[in-house]
């Protein structure tokens, strides 16, 4: 081969071998960059998905008013027992909401816990499913005595407190007519005060009424609800958000 082919072919060699490893180390730096890629990829899957933002139980306390208690968390009875007035229907939880099926007469559930006796309001909304008689006896303290609000009583449009001076509901100054739709949710409002009860249904005022001097208490029918308690009478009602709130004390 002569010099001139020689140099031809160290060039062409030289060439190639350049070509390769420019192409190597090309191909090498692709490969870790990939590698690190993938590594970060896998650290970071590694975490699993981002859980949807879900309300914690400080989260939720602070979403209540000052002095607020939830009654009912809308998944099981807790403190509230079937009340035994013998003939009662079922009881159960559906919906988030406590079910009082109609009984022969009353069906009922009584709060077991803690229980505040003045300068309170509770809170709740009921419903009549089925039926054409009361379908919310709200009995509650006052101080030492008991009281009961009646909603839809006396052929179902009746709405007062039991008993004020021996007289229930339907017969003292309380007394007043409200048309109830079946089906459809009452906002309810009770506050308790030392002189004082009022209550109001979807914020409309439906009872304010002094009690200093007065004779307060209940029918013997719910004897049984005391001192908190919630039934029905030959009606299918639901309850839910169940709320007391504590007020500051008052003169």
């Amino acid at each position: 081969m002569s010099n001139e082919q020689n140099i031809i072919a160290d060039t062409l060699f030289y060439c190639t071998s350049s070509v390769c490893r420019c192409a190597l180390r090309s191909t090498l730096y692709t490969m870790f960059l990939l590698l690190g890629v993938l590594t970060l990829g896998a650290c970071r899957d590694s975490t699993g998905p981002v859980p949807p933002n879900e309300p914690n139980e400080s989260e939720v306390a602070s979403s209540l008013q000052p002095g607020e208690t939830i009654l009912f968390d809308g998944k099981t009875l807790g403190r509230w027992k079937i009340t035994d007035f013998g003939g009662q229907g079922d009881v159960y939880v559906k919906d988030g909401s406590i079910f009082l099926e109609m009984g022969n007469d009353m069906t009922g559930v009584t709060w077991t816990g803690p229980v505040v006796r003045m300068n309170y309001e509770i809170t709740l909304e009921a419903m009549r499913v089925a039926g054409s008689d009361f379908f919310c006896g709200l009995t509650f303290p006052v101080g030492d005595k008991p009281c009961s609000l009646i909603l839809g009583g006396w052929g179902g449009e009746v709405c007062g407190l039991s008993n004020i001076d021996y007289y229930d509901a339907a017969d003292n100054e309380t007394t007043q007519i409200v048309s109830f739709e079946n089906g459809r949710w009452y906002s309810v409002r009770l506050r308790v005060t030392p002189n004082k009860i009022e209550a109001w249904l979807d914020d409309e005022e439906l009872v304010n009424i002094e009690t200093t001097g007065r004779k307060i208490d209940i029918r013997p029918e719910v004897d049984l609800s005391q001192p908190l308690g919630i039934a029905t009478w030959c009606t299918t009602g639901a309850i839910r958000n169940i709320k007391l709130r504590t007020l500051p004390d008052q003169p």
